[in-house]
């Protein structure tokens, strides 16, 4: 499927379900003065792995969507563990997020069961972000500009531990598979608390991934990734009247039936406690 458009939300619309469910969504910050940032991390070109054909496409056309939603973003290519856990850790610190209402967090690259991989992963020297890292850098604890606001974790990685490259001819070219991301481990709830206040250390977190556990993710190397395909698909389609977890739900039907190219996305680690809507054009 192919949409160019981003459907804006009527800004009757806007007022009446900000009015309607005020204690049910998460606050949305005026255009005027709110400065919205979003983090893609996408990594191509590898030292053993083979490169990801295909994931300009993704990155290009992920950047104009967040853009055309109202966030300023940051790209990063072709880092190791190590510097992609560095640009998080600046990212999160990143003064903007205080008169911000949401980010998001893409990553874009190979993966194994145990994370993403960095750019010089091998099965003798694994170099791996894991799940953990990225979910304690941005928690309320460590990132105090973005509590109780929405933090949405987008991965686009194979989560399997196969061979590492699988391909498959098809008419618009060669598919290979996002190989060497992820179960999610439950991280837990604890509270810490002061003389003032006390909260979760973790909340307001999901994260949408592009394949369950063990299993494959396709790239296509004229069209880039199944999953962001979709996925920029239905955002762009119905984020002016449905909240995002919803919109996640509508990605996984779409690959509910299988094809010579199977994958489900998983929505995972949800800490949120309302619906979160783009309201795109307000």
């Amino acid at each position: 499927q192919s949409n160019d458009t981003l459907k804006l939300c009527p800004r009757d619309h806007f007022h009446k379900l900000k009015t309607e469910k005020s204690d049910k969504i998460y606050p949305v910050m005026e255009k005027e003065g709110r400065t919205r940032l979003a983090l893609i991390i996408c990594n191509k070109k590898f030292d053993s792995l083979s490169n990801r054909h295909g994931a300009d496409v993704d990155l290009l056309r992920m950047q104009d969507l967040l853009e055309d939603l109202g966030y300023s973003v940051v790209v990063k290519e072709n880092l190791t563990a190590q510097g992609m856990e560095t640009e998080l850790r600046l990212f999160a610190d990143h003064e903007d997020h205080q008169s911000s209402d949401s980010t998001f967090l893409v990553f874009m690259s190979h993966g194994i069961l145990d994370g993403i991989c960095g750019t010089k992963h091998s099965d003798k020297e694994p170099d791996i972000l894991r799940d953990d890292t990225i979910f304690t850098i941005f928690n309320n604890h460590n990132c105090k500009n973005l509590r109780n606001k929405p933090k949405i974790i987008i991965m686009q990685a194979c989560r399997g531990s196969g061979d590492g490259i699988v391909w498959v001819t098809t008419e618009r070219g060669e598919a290979m598979a996002d190989t060497h991301g992820l179960p999610m481990q439950y991280y837990g709830y604890y509270g810490r608390s002061d003389a003032v206040t006390m909260t979760h250390v973790e909340k307001d977190f999901i994260a949408f991934k592009s394949s369950t556990p063990h299993n494959v993710s396709w790239i296509l190397d004229t069209t880039g990734s199944l999953f962001i395909s979709q996925l920029i698909y239905f955002i762009k389609e119905y984020c002016w009247s449905h909240h995002l977890e919803e919109i996640f739900r509508m990605v996984q039907h779409s690959f509910e039936t299988p094809t010579i190219l199977t994958q489900m996305p998983t929505i995972e680690r949800v800490s949120m406690t309302r619906y979160f809507y783009l309201f795109p054009g307000n």
